[in-house]
């Protein structure tokens, strides 16, 4: 049996996914490799690399840390520029791309000790691409490319964007590089907001994360009654926006916790129903 760890993007509420993996972790369920999408290619990253219980934590210590500026840094020359149509984006990816070069364990893709697949967006055809080799940080970096806001990455003379914008949650890969059981770890979206975004940066990364729940739910749809397919229960509720990093010890809390109890009732593959989907169903309490 082949288990892959298939995990999504969702910028600030990625911290979710760390909850997840600290419980998947502590059990001894681990992957033979992985897959991930923007804030998902990131924690990929970190566990393909430090893969024990004291490693996640660690993960978990990080995203603590972290802060609006620490990922996107503000600059007024790069934002007018942006704002002026002389630059196609907005703010400097030298905060995450620190944060990759700091902590991020081998240089190359081929090198992880878990393997590594990271997905992201053709900007010119609007094609994922999936790396499975190469420079690990230029391809982080491309899967978190959050389109007008962080520069599009060229690898190979293509220009590439975060793959959430084409494939959030890439379970189509992990069935092609042969997976039979997939733990799909998915962020999902504040579904108590009582009031819209107040920056533009919120507005735009609510946005995205609404947008692709659609891809992701019939990517579910089409799977799950082939492959073992397990999808985490996404945290509910919630009313953090993705582009909040200050909530991260709260999510992660929640996320182990919910985790662990949906690991103590989950049934055999061969009982499980069908609709995993409905778990990413827009809501509202």
């Amino acid at each position: 049996m082949t288990t892959a760890f298939v995990l999504s993007g969702g910028a600030s509420l990625g911290s979710i996914e760390v909850g997840m993996l600290q419980a998947l972790i502590d059990r001894d369920i681990r992957p033979d490799f992985i897959v991930g999408t923007s804030a998902g290619a990131i924690n990929g990253g970190w566990l393909s690399g430090a893969s024990t219980s004291e490693d996640v934590r660690r993960l978990g210590d990080l995203w603590r840390g972290l802060t609006r500026n620490t990922v996107f840094p503000a600059d007024l020359v790069i934002g007018f520029a942006g704002f002026l149509g002389k630059r196609n984006h907005l703010v400097s990816n030298r905060g995450i791309k620190k944060l990759l070069v700091d902590n991020l364990k081998f240089d190359r893709l081929e090198d992880a000790p878990i393997p590594l697949h990271v997905v992201a967006g053709d900007v010119l055809t609007g094609a994922d691409k999936r790396f499975s080799t190469g420079d690990a940080v230029d391809a982080i970096l491309a899967s978190s490319a959050i389109p007008a806001l962080l520069p599009p990455v060229v690898i190979d003379g293509v220009p590439y964007m975060d793959g959430g914008t084409v494939n959030n949650t890439p379970i189509t890969h992990a069935v092609e590089l042969g997976a039979d059981r997939v733990y799909v770890l998915t962020t999902g979206s504040g579904c108590t907001l009582t009031e819209a975004p107040t920056s533009a940066l919120g507005m735009g990364l609510r946005g995205l994360v609404l947008a692709i729940n659609d891809r992701m739910a019939l990517d579910i749809e089409r799977y799950e009654s082939k492959v073992d397919l397990r999808v985490v229960p996404p945290l509910c509720p919630h009313d953090v926006s993705p582009a909040e990093f200050g909530k991260a010890d709260e999510l992660i809390t929640r996320a182990e916790k919910s985790t662990n109890e949906w690991l103590d009732a989950l049934v055999p593959a061969e009982e499980r129903r069908t609709g995993q989907a409905e778990l990413l169903a827009p809501h509202a309490h």
